[in-house]
């Protein structure tokens, strides 16, 4: 089988989702903007150049930081494998989707400020239970969006804090 991986700039264009599968494994999946753009030589504007479109799941390991971390509108780059999925839709249309299985998922530094908190300084714990009584609060306004810790990041709008290289 071929491996075509990628790493692809863009936006969080919907809410992560995380799912338990009936295995015992989780999976967090969202769907990615990567917008194009080029300048115009005649206008001297950039302009929009098409939109490209994937769906990004997240396995293992990144699962916990994704769902702690990431929200829908957020500037992100994600490298992975990618994948075309072919599916008839309930209209009885052939579709096809792009897919990225994730490698590896970060924020887009150039676009966003971020308060970084490494897995290896956060006590142990169990990642099934991560809304435990550990401090960890929901966010956001849909039903099973991402849970943070309360003080790892910053409400929306207030001042970055600077980050220590």
């Amino acid at each position: 089988m071929y491996e075509a991986n990628a790493t692809v700039i863009g936006t969080i264009a919907t809410h992560p989702v995380k799912r338990d599968l009936t295995n015992g494994e989780q999976v967090v999946t969202f769907r990615l903007a990567s917008n194009s753009r080029r300048l115009d030589q005649t206008s001297g504007q950039w302009v929009d150049n098409g939109t490209l479109y994937l769906t990004v799941s997240c396995w293992r390991r990144l699962v916990a930081g994704v769902d702690a971390s990431l929200r829908r509108g957020d500037p992100i780059i994600a490298y992975g494998q990618l994948r075309s999925h072919e599916y008839r839709s309930k209209d009885g249309v052939e579709r096809r989707d792009l897919e990225m299985r994730a490698t590896a998922v970060g924020p887009d530094l150039s676009r966003c400020v971020a308060h970084l908190t490494r897995l290896s300084d956060l006590p142990p714990r169990n990642t099934s239970a991560i809304a435990s009584a550990e401090g960890q609060v929901p966010v956001g306004d849909a039903p099973g969006e991402n849970i943070v810790a309360a003080d790892s990041a910053p409400p929306r709008g207030s001042a970055p804090e600077p980050v220590d290289a």
